[in-house]
């Protein structure tokens, strides 16, 4: 199933660039639906492929959505245009963030989230880009309001950062500490952070470093987890441990035959 294309502007009321995101992909819960998490896959990939993916994990109380980024030319690789859920110049703490395309993301996806019903947990995840992304998700959550001041309005439950880092790290500890609705949702949110040690496109180091600025932050509900000889991709490994923390964060009930 597929929601349509559409476009979807990060400004306040300022014309800035629009963003046409792609196909959307949905697995729907095979048991009783009791969370919904938006998936964000990496840098040129698409939502089809992370679907097929999260089908076969032992979750049926999750509806999973999988959306499809934009594709704009990435710094990166060189200005070459491909999927993306903002431009990345360089990984590092001192990059330069794409804020406005990290929000736009962030805006396109709690768009998704905020027609499901009352009474469902609401999560993000994603691998690399994606992973980014769900982690700006999540501090947006956290302060109330996008990095352009608009204001934030999902409840998230669950974030999954996979071979991730964290945008805008140097700067988040002093944004939460200023809040104290923002020190309570970051001491309540749980995330999940897996990282490869061989992964050769987002260095460990990275992982390494965004869980421990988020957990000095007040993310005190926070896992990291590392995997050896892992690269850049997953395994099963892997995603059996965020089946466990996903089903233990959101007291997931399984299949039951009644």
């Amino acid at each position: 199933m597929s929601h349509r294309n559409f476009s979807t502007s990060s400004g306040s009321g300022n014309a800035g660039r629009t963003f046409e995101f792609g196909r959307t992909h949905v697995v729907r819960p095979k048991g009783k639906h009791q969370a919904t998490i938006v998936w964000l896959h990496g840098i040129g990939d698409n939502g089809s492929s992370w679907s097929q993916l999260l089908e076969t994990l032992p979750l049926p109380n999750i509806k999973w959505i999988c959306p499809t980024a934009p594709t704009r030319p990435v710094a990166l690789f060189g200005g070459f245009p491909c999927t993306a859920w903002s431009d990345v110049g360089d990984i590092s703490e001192d990059a330069l963030n794409d804020l406005e395309g990290l929000d736009a993301s962030a805006a396109h996806v709690a768009n998704l989230l905020s027609t499901e019903p009352a009474n469902i947990k609401l999560g993000i995840g994603g691998f690399s880009n994606g992973a980014a992304t769900a982690l700006h998700s999540a501090t947006c959550h956290v302060l109330g309001h996008y990095g352009n001041g608009n204001v934030y309005r999902i409840n998230l439950s669950a974030i999954v950062s996979l071979s991730g880092w964290l945008p805008c790290s140097r700067t988040l500890e002093n944004k939460i500490r200023g809040s104290r609705d923002g020190i309570r949702r970051a001491a309540s949110l749980p995330l999940f952070l897996g990282h490869g040690r061989a992964d050769d496109v987002v260095a460990y180091e990275h992982g390494e470093n965004s869980a421990r600025t988020l957990s000095s932050a007040g993310f005190q509900n926070l896992i990291f987890r590392s995997y050896n000889g892992l690269g850049h991709y997953t395994v099963p490994e892997e995603t059996d441990e965020v089946c466990r923390w996903l089903t233990a964060n959101l007291a997931l009930e399984g299949l039951r035959l009644n």
